[in-house]
């Protein structure tokens, strides 16, 4: 009998009594550790027995058989030790009773000793069951905080496995953009060699023909100097004879040639500021956002952009650590910065999305569960039938909007407590919050739109120059 109810009670796994054994979706029980340990082994999740797939991470535990089994291990070491029982150490008799003053086993002959008189007593059988049931409620509480920092603990790790995740996704994009620069500093530097090559085979060419035309001139001036030579040498009958075209020979015109100005390399152009003229390309490909979301407080439904300035819903459910900063049923995500003093604006491109909410968002309203509820947020929305404006938690009124807005321009001016919504498509007015801000404000965005984005637009901006 006893052999099949340890069978009965064995899991499956480790083939011993069950540990704290869970109950599974399809009703087979198996120990916690042994489920985890399978699920790692085997690489898929799925049920011991009978391979249906399981969904959850976490199962419930089956107390009933977790008692049950407890009790069966305790029955069977008590049936063990039987053999050889514990006696009485001053009398050699069997401890059959239990004094709950002192909280001890005593013998019968213990019972009638002084320093046992006037106490209580109770039978071993009944004191050890008794108190087997006193523990065991105050075992549960202890069960059930060990339970709470497991779950605690599967998270960690899970958040430990996101954390180094974060940091190579983060590692790579940050080696994307440097190769974009690298990439653009050679190609800069390609050019401007390439430029340098260009203006010195110009140069030498042009130098190159005019030392060929001079040593045409040099050659030419030294025949007609040798040839008054040989005339001045001959007898004078003949020189005077040929005195005359000697003459005109001597009086031969020739244009020296002066120094040709831009006949070397222009080196300013090619080195002056040259550090600050990349640069200056630089700027011309680079964009800048004045908002950019944070990834950390965004819910496991939003999908945000490699860089940051846009975000999407999506109808899948990312595994996401439920860190404080993350929003958990309202599917929103908030700026990386927040602005507690001085003004600020930033344009958003709501496009074809047809459910938004764009505002601002305080830093002390509470991301868990219902945000509305708390006062705290301000923000224009948009559910594919009207406009609207919110302030929490007062609720919503309707805005009267004469075109669908592609992108709303969001101005926040802290000091003269102000929120104002604008059209920058046409520069009209959607609606303004007047209200006294005392603590630092987050942009905010909410959208349930799977198929078009919220996007935060690029802004331009210039350098300004000062003598220092």
């Amino acid at each position: 009998m006893d052999s099949k109810l340890e069978e009965d009670l064995s899991c499956a796994v480790c083939c011993d009594i069950f540990k704290d054994p869970v109950i599974l979706t399809c009703a087979h029980s198996v120990c916690k550790a042994c489920l985890q340990h399978f699920w790692e082994s085997k690489g898929s999740r799925e049920c011991p027995f009978c391979r249906r797939k399981c969904s959850r991470q976490l199962y419930p535990p089956n107390l009933a058989l977790r008692n049950l089994c407890e009790t069966f291990v305790q029955e069977r070491s008590q049936r063990a030790s039987a053999g050889s029982e514990v006696l009485c150490s001053l009398h050699c008799e069997k401890f059959k009773l239990f004094c709950l003053e002192d909280k001890q086993p005593v013998c019968v002959v213990c019972k009638t000793a002084k320093k046992h008189k006037n106490h209580t007593f109770s039978p071993i059988d009944e004191a050890a069951q008794d108190r087997r049931v006193g523990l065991k409620i105050k075992l549960q509480p202890l069960q059930k905080k060990l339970k709470t920092f497991e779950q605690i603990k599967l998270i960690c790790d899970q958040t430990a496995e996101h954390i180094k995740t974060q940091a190579q996704h983060t590692e790579r994009q940050i080696k994307e953009e440097f190769q974009k620069l690298h990439h653009f500093l050679q190609d800069e530097e390609a050019a401007r060699i390439a430029a340098l090559r260009e203006e010195e085979e110009q140069k030498s060419q042009k130098m190159k023909e005019k030392v060929e035309k001079m040593s045409r001139e040099i050659s030419s001036l030294s025949d007609s100097i040798r040839a008054i030579e040989k005339e001045m040498g001959a007898d004078n009958i003949t020189f005077l004879q040929n005195y005359k075209n000697t003459v005109e020979r001597a009086q031969y015109s020739l244009h020296v040639p002066e120094g040709e100005s831009g006949a070397l390399i222009n080196v300013v152009k090619h080195l002056g500021n040259l550090m600050f003229r990349v640069w200056e390309k630089i700027h011309e490909i680079v964009q800048y956002t004045p908002v950019t979301l944070d990834p950390n407080t965004a819910h496991p439904h939003l999908i945000l952009s490699e860089d940051l300035t846009s975000v999407i819903h999506s109808d899948e459910t990312q595994w996401l650590p439920g860190n404080p900063e993350r929003f958990d049923r309202f599917v929103s995500v908030l700026a990386s910065e927040g602005f507690n003093s001085g003004t600020h604006c930033w344009d958003v491109e709501v496009g074809e999305n047809t459910l938004w909410d764009v505002g601002v968002m305080t830093e002390s309203l509470q991301r868990k569960g219902e945000i509305y509820s708390g006062s705290g947020l301000w923000s224009v929305w948009y559910d594919g039938a009207g406009y609207g404006a919110c302030t929490s938690p007062h609720g919503s009124t309707s805005l009267t909007v004469k075109q669908k807005l592609q992108r709303i321009r969001v101005q926040l001016d802290w000091d003269r407590r102000k929120l104002s919504f604008s059209d920058p498509d046409n520069n009209t007015h959607i609606h303004t919050f007047t209200h006294t801000f005392t603590e630092r404000m987050f942009p905010y965005f909410w959208t349930k739109s799977s198929f078009s984005p919220l996007r935060m637009l690029p802004v331009k901006y210039c350098i300004t120059m000062k003598h220092s």
